[in-house]
Order: structure tokens, then sequence, then C-alpha cells
């Protein structure tokens, strides 16, 4: 009896234990450490491994979530006041741009385009800004570099930036930002901007073959020492400044000088990572960057976890004091003038679905989320028009933001093409124009987008330069009229009507009878993307044009795009920085994709809108640039080589321990500027993830139910034993 009354009071023991164990630390299913619950640490996550983390590089969105906060370029976005604004940020002061003539005398800043053959940007930066602890500074005690002679014997146990126990640091200089500069025309990093950047910086193309030429001679794994060569249109005049000569008169450099292709990389950095061995034991620039910036990182393990750090010597900046006009409502000017950042780790995870990332959002272990169509309507609803969150979202503290992406998504047409294309006449326009009418966007937004998203009028979005609301005088007047004080599409009974002028009554050739058939090359695929091409199909059968669904991958359309043999397709474009040529140059003719591979995908070719965009792009925003890009977009309108489409807008939620966010379409530093409330945060993931205990009290119950008959049955032995021994 005594045994088994201690096994039973030994598992009601350790049910007690397993029932009281949630009342205190972190919640059962908390995916971190216990020790890091009250950490200043913001959660977030990545889908896809960033391919490059080497500023001269990377051009992706995701790559840039992480560079952005750990380079420090001449200049950055103001994180508050629309429209954009650049302010300095490695750099002193924002440059103004020199005029020179062919003969290098100086111009006035009213000098026409035509008379300017060089632009000087004169750049100073910050004295006093440290590199983050690296090992490429680390010294030995007689002040020589620690690991610039590695040999194999001291790689043996080195395995990641980690292993290596001494680091170092040293002052940025004017010389960091033009070896990066360098950098760009450096044959084995294949640099995206190069060939854009070739025909501005003066002496990159120059630089670019003398150093093809100079790696062909050399094996493979032998490095290229940058600090012997030099680009003729960029000079250091002192420790802290430097000047950039680019070719006539190209305002948009300025932007450039905020993106991490020309931010700071230390020559030390590359002498580092180019000795023999580090590359194959993944020890790169691409994989462990090297900045200035707020943050370093710290792990790099892209099948699991990301992690940013603060870095200890950055210092000098402070949140902003101004915005705009509600920002200060909104609490987003309260911790104006403190130090920045505010946050001191941020781990990235991977997350690859977008339910598991949802359900650990609502949890409180991710501090923000966007909103998937899956789950649209358990966050938002619509109510009199607006966009608020549900009941139970409100209930959690969870804010929601919204803001109109500077981007453009659209249908294009091949104007090479002989049915949709340029052919002589009206012909193709007015099909254009027919299949622009019968394409309703309204209905795609709402049907497909959850209406997040505003139909486009042209190729700028709004935030940009150039933009017109969508008035009286802002519509498209080839596809909308003014009704009732709001764009109106115009009516089927009109597409049909230009469609007939075309040559197809009814969606047929009037020569030969033959129905219509177009094509639309496409990378979608999925149940979702079925049905968003059906609806396509149904929008072109409402004019009796047959849509034939061309499936293809990537690769394979970008390929037919390059050889001008695509009929129809989709695209969109993100903004590189804020101004209209980023958009209008998707219609240069002298981009045109088959003939130059530009970005001009429909090979889009009007002479006065070539001429045009040849003077706008030189011009500084204002009345008059304004009045040749509204005659610019009248052209476009006119000629319909796109379906105006639609302007995204994004959502995203936020919980309420989370301050000082603002979405930023062009700038992607904004970790710097949040802040967190950690111990807020604790208190609601215990609230809201509290122990599941149930199944643990059945399973005791069960366990002690099925024990009732073994003890009883060997009672019942233990007196038959007893019986017989008295007998």
């Amino acid at each position: 009896m005594t045994c088994n009354r201690s096994a039973t009071l030994l598992l009601f023991f350790a049910l007690t234990l397993a029932l009281t164990a949630g009342c205190g630390g972190s919640a059962w299913n908390d995916p971190y450490p216990a020790a890091d619950a009250g950490a200043n640490t913001l959660y977030t996550s990545f889908s896809e491994r960033p391919k490059h983390l080497d500023p001269v590089q990377s051009y992706a969105e995701n790559e840039f979530a992480f560079i952005a906060n750990i380079y420090q370029p001449p200049l950055q976005y103001h994180y508050l006041k629309r429209p954009y604004e650049l302010i300095p940020f490695g750099a002193t002061e924002v440059p103004k741009p020199v005029y020179l003539d062919a003969a290098g005398k100086s111009l006035p800043d009213s000098a026409p385009a035509e008379r300017v053959a060089y632009s000087e940007y004169v750049i100073r930066i910050k004295q006093g800004v440290k590199y983050q602890p690296h090992p490429a500074f680390a010294i030995d005690e007689s002040g020589k570099p620690r690991y610039l002679t590695l040999t194999a014997a001291d790689l043996r146990g080195i395995d990641t930036l980690g292993d290596f126990k001494h680091t170092g640091t040293r002052e940025l200089e004017a010389a960091d930002y033009v070896h990066q500069i360098k950098r760009l025309a450096h044959p084995r990093l294949h640099s995206p901007i190069l060939q854009l950047m070739g025909e501005y910086v003066i002496g990159l193309k120059d630089l670019a073959d003398q150093l093809t030429k100079v790696a062909a001679g050399l094996p493979e794994e032998a490095s290229v020492d940058l600090t012997q060569y030099a680009v003729s249109g960029v000079r250091i005049i002192d420790r802290h400044t430097y000047a950039v000569r680019v070719r006539g008169k190209y305002p948009q450099f300025a932007y450039w000088l905020a993106m991490p292709f020309f931010a700071p990389v230390p020559p030390e950095a590359d002498r580092f990572y180019d000795q023999p061995g580090m590359a194959k034991k993944n020890i790169t620039l691409d994989w462990y960057p090297v900045g200035s910036g707020p943050y370093m990182l710290t792990v790099n393990n892209p099948n699991r976890q990301m992690v940013l750090e603060r870095n200890p010597n950055y210092r000098g900046e402070t949140y902003p004091a101004e915005g705009e006009p509600e920002d200060g409502k909104k609490g987003l000017l309260a911790d104006a003038g403190k130090p920045l950042p505010f946050i001191d780790r941020v781990v990235f995870s991977l997350e690859k679905e977008q339910i598991p990332y949802w359900n650990k959002f609502l949890q409180g272990y991710y501090d923000a989320s966007g909103i998937g169509s899956d789950t649209f309507d358990q966050a938002v609803q619509f109510s009199g028009g607006d966009i608020t969150l549900t009941e139970d979202m409100v209930a959690r503290g969870i804010r929601l933001q919204t803001s109109l992406a500077t981007s453009v998504f659209y249908l294009g047409f091949n104007m090479l093409d002989p049915v949709v294309g340029a052919t002589p006449g009206e012909r193709a326009r007015k099909l254009r124009l027919a299949i622009s009418i019968a394409v309703d966007q309204e209905e795609l937004i709402s049907i497909f987008r959850n209406g997040r998203g505003v139909p486009s009028h042209g190729p700028i979005p709004p935030g940009i330069f150039g933009y017109r609301d969508a008035d009286a005088k802002g519509i498209n007047p080839q596809v909308y009229d003014w009704v009732n004080n709001q764009p109106q599409r115009k009516n089927i009974e009109q597409a049909k009507k230009l469609l007939a002028e075309a040559g197809y009554p009814n969606g047929r050739d009037a020569k030969t009878g033959q129905p219509l058939l177009l094509h639309l090359d496409t990378t979608s695929s999925g149940a979702d993307s079925k049905a968003r091409l059906d609806w396509y199909i149904n929008q072109f059968a409402k004019l009796g044009v047959q849509l034939v669904i061309r499936a293809t991958d990537f690769n394979r359309l970008q390929d037919k795009l390059r050889r001008g043999t695509a009929q129809l397709y989709f695209l969109g474009w993100n903004a590189d920085y804020p101004d209209p040529e980023n958009f209008l140059f998707l219609l240069h003719g002298a981009q045109g994709r088959a003939q130059t591979q530009g970005e001009n995908a429909s090979n889009y070719k009007n002479a006065e809108f070539d001429r045009l965009f040849d003077r706008m792009k030189h011009m500084a925003n204002g009345p008059e640039r304004q009045a040749i890009i509204d005659r610019m977009i009248e052209l476009l309108r006119h000629d319909a080589p796109w379906v105006w489409s639609y302007f995204p807008k994004d959502y995203t939620l936020h919980h309420g321990w989370v301050f000082n966010r603002k979405p930023n379409q062009i700038a992607n530093n904004g970790l710097k500027y949040q802040r967190l409330d950690p111990a807020l945060r604790v208190q609601r993931r215990r609230e809201w993830n509290p122990p599941v205990v149930w199944p643990l009290v059945l399973i005791g119950v069960v366990l002690i139910l099925s024990a009732v008959p073994a003890v009883a049955a060997f009672r019942r032995r233990e007196r038959r034993t007893a019986t017989m021994v008295q007998s």
C-alpha cells in the first residue's frame, strides 16, 4: 500500500508542477530564449535569403532591409517629412552641384542643360565617425594589422567572422567613399549600376575597362588592389572631403548618394576578405558587411535567423524634431532630439509561410506585420467607406498604418507587335484604348486586392513630383469621364465603338471575319493567379476579344521582352528615388528593351515625348517642369502603350509597444527611429498565451483512473497472501 500511495503522490506532484510552470516567466510557446523576454529587441522576419550584402552588388528590397541599416552613405531621406527630402547622413550637408562648361569654367545655376558639360559635387563628411568593431581593423602590440597576412595555419579553427578574437576600428575617411566608387568598376563584383553610372561618373567606364584587362591577367584567386587605380572624375580633396564629377546636368545624382552603392567601404575590408582561404569559408564582405551605420550584422544564418545589433561606435544622430503637420498628434515627435538608435537588437527569423507568421504576430512574438489576403478580414473592416481595425485587433492594442507605395503596376503592350503595336494609322491605338477601357481596374482592386490600391491615370505614383490627383483636370480623359465630381470609367459601348473603328467589330477582323486573339505572357501561377487570369479573360471577352494566357517563368519572360516577341505582359516598377524621371524613363524611346536592353519593355517611341524627356530630366522641380510632365502624360494617355492599372496601397500593423513607426516608401533605414516598451510586450505575451493545461489534467486523470483497478487487484492479492500465511 505504501508503494502505491507514494506513486500516486508523485504523479499528483508532477501534475501540480506542470500546471504551475506557466504562472511565471515566459509563456510555454515562446519561440525565444527566456533570458531575452525583457530585452530591448525588435522581432521581425525574412522570407528568403539575401543574395548580396555587399553594397556595390545589392539591388533588392530584401537585401536593403539589412545593409541600409549597416552602411552610411553620404545622404539619407528625412524620416518624417513628405514629400521625401534628402538630408545629410555621412556628409555634413547635402552637396550643391557646381556646373562647368567643356573648358572647366564655372557656370551659373541657371545655365541651360546644353551648356553644362559637367556637374561637380563636393562632399564633406562628418568627422569623428567610427566603423563598427571588426577584425579587419585589429592591430597587434606593435601597432601593425593583426589579420591582414593570414596563412592557412592561421585560419585553422576559423569558420565564422566571430572566431577572430580581436577587433578594432578607425575613423571614417573620404577615401573610403572614393574606394567604394572604384568598386563599382570591379569586374568581379558585377555591380548592377555600372552601366548607368558609367554614363555619368567621369572616368568610371575607363576604370572598368582597365580593371577588366588587369583581372584577365591574374589568377582567379588573386585580388585587385583598387588603391593603385584612380577614377579621373573622382578626387580626394582632404581627409574628410572628396568630389565627384558627372557628365552634363544630372540633378538625380544626389538621390544616388542616398543609396548603398555610394556608401563607404574601407580598403582594409577588401584586403581582409580577399585573403586566400577566406572565400572557401564564406567569410566575405557579401556575407559579413563592414559599416559605420547604427547596426552591425552579428548572426548570418539565412536558413534560420539573422541578427542586427547596435554598433557600439555609432553616435551623433538624433531623432528628428519636425515632420508633417499631423505627426505631433500621432506621437511621432515625442522622442525629438534623443540619440539614435533606440533599439539594441533586431532579430530576423526565417518565415516562408504567411499564416505561421500571422499567428506569431497575434501571439506577440513578432512586433509588426503586413496583411495578407488570407488574413485581411480578420484584421480590418470597411466602415462607412473607411478602413478600420476589427474589434479583436483593437482589443489587442494593435495599430494600423496605410500608405500608398511609390510603385506602379501595369499591363503592357509591345509596340513592335504588328497587331497591338505602332502600326500605321489609328488602328492599333484605338485597339489599345478599347482594351484600356474594358479592363476594369476598380473591380480588380476590389476583388483581388481587398481595396488596397488606387487606379492609376498615368505612370507617376503619388508622392512623386509630377503626380496629379484624379480630379476633373487630372483624370485620364481617354479612359474616364468626370461625373458627379468623381472619375467614372467610360462604358463598354464606347470601348466597342473604338474596337470597331480599329477594324474589329464585335472582336472579329472586319476583313477576314476571324476572331481577334491576343496573347498574354505571364509568370503568374497558383490558385489565386488562376482566378485573376480568368478575370482578365472575361474582361477581354466583354469586347468579344479572346485572350490566350501563355504561362512562362521569369527568365523566359525576360528573354521574350529582350527580343521584343511578347505581345502583352504584366510588370511593375518600384521607385529607386523620388523623381519622375525614375518612372518616365520606362517609356523613353532610347531605353527600348529590344533595341538597347533598357527598361522600356513596351518599346514605346514617340519623338515629342523623347524630346521632352531629355529636357525634363535635367530640370529642378517647379512649374516649368510640371508643365512638361503634364504634356508627356497627355501623350502617353493618347498613345496608350500601357493599360494604366493601379498604385498599390500598403497596410501594416504593429503592436502597441512599438513606437515611431511611419511608412517610408523610399528609405530602408528606419530601424534606428523605432522604439519599444519591452515590459508591456512581456505582459501582453503572458496574457495572450496562457498555458493550455487541460490536456495534462486529462492525461493525469486517465492515468489515475487506469491505476485504480491495478491498485484494487494488488490489494486483493495482498489480502489473499496474508490469509494464506495466517492459515
